[in-house]
């Protein structure tokens, strides 16, 4: 088995990387909202004198790794499953765990990079981001992150037949989750049943989670809220994703 979840994990990889426009996107997309959100507010403080930037970039790159953990997943497992790769690996002792696992690797490698580069430009003095002493402890909000996320990208995966289909329902997901989350507007400043409601979705928790991390406010009890709350939706995710994932089209 690790022979094969060798092979569909460096397929996975090659997939990803091939697709050059995809890629440069991919990383590209968070820093625009970077520099928009961080330009067009900068110097302003929100949250009781919390410095923009502190607030903006995690809630940025939050929904970029997001973004991507959805989108990435979803589109191969639609294509992988019209063009028959699916059906081809199904003949074989491979069981659907490998197959799984290997795209999560994938979404956490992509994560990460995409991490590191965004708090990178972020740092710059354009932009002015401090980093807290508290850092290190982004890295499990991440990984469950993109956990969560790649959950929901196997379901969207999973009924859409088409290219346009997963585009149509995951941009449906994404875009009000970006607001309605406090990813690019304040929770604060949102009404308050919308706060309270904000707590179903799971960029609410890595959102939540980072800007404490970044800000140096990471207690140890909010924090494993935040990564309960994540592990959470992975879980619900995960098990619709098995009752919903096809090997083909034709089954």
């Amino acid at each position: 088995m690790s022979t094969a979840y060798s092979a569909l994990t460096r397929a996975a990889c090659l997939a990803s990387v091939r697709d050059r426009t995809t890629v440069f996107f991919t990383f590209a997309f968070p820093l625009v909202f970077l520099l928009v959100f961080g330009l067009l507010f900068r110097g302003q403080q929100v949250n009781g004198g919390l410095p923009y930037i502190n607030y903006v970039a995690p809630g940025v790159l939050s929904w970029g790794v997001g973004n991507a953990a959805l989108f990435g997943p979803a589109f191969a497992l639609m294509h992988w499953r019209r063009d028959d790769i699916l059906r081809l690996v199904w003949r074989t002792p491979t069981p659907l765990p490998t197959v799984l696992g290997s795209r999560f690797v994938v979404a956490v490698g992509v994560g990460l990079a995409q991490a590191v580069l965004f708090t990178a430009v972020a740092l710059l003095p354009l932009f002015g981001l401090h980093l807290s002493g508290q850092w290190p402890l982004a890295l499990p909000l991440l990984v469950l992150g993109v956990a969560a996320f790649l959950a929901m990208g196997l379901v969207v995966g999973s009924l859409a037949d088409t290219p346009e289909a997963v585009a149509a329902i995951a941009n449906c997901v994404m875009v009000p989750m970006a607001f309605l989350s406090g990813a690019f507007y304040p929770a604060d400043l949102l009404p308050g049943w919308i706060q309270d409601a904000s707590w179903v979705l799971p960029l609410r928790y890595l959102d939540h989670g980072l800007t404490n991390v970044l800000a140096g406010k990471g207690a140890v009890g909010p924090l494993a809220l935040d990564c309960l709350g994540l592990a959470a939706f992975t879980a619900v995710f995960g098990l619709i994703a098995a009752r919903t994932f096809r090997w083909s089209n034709r089954t």
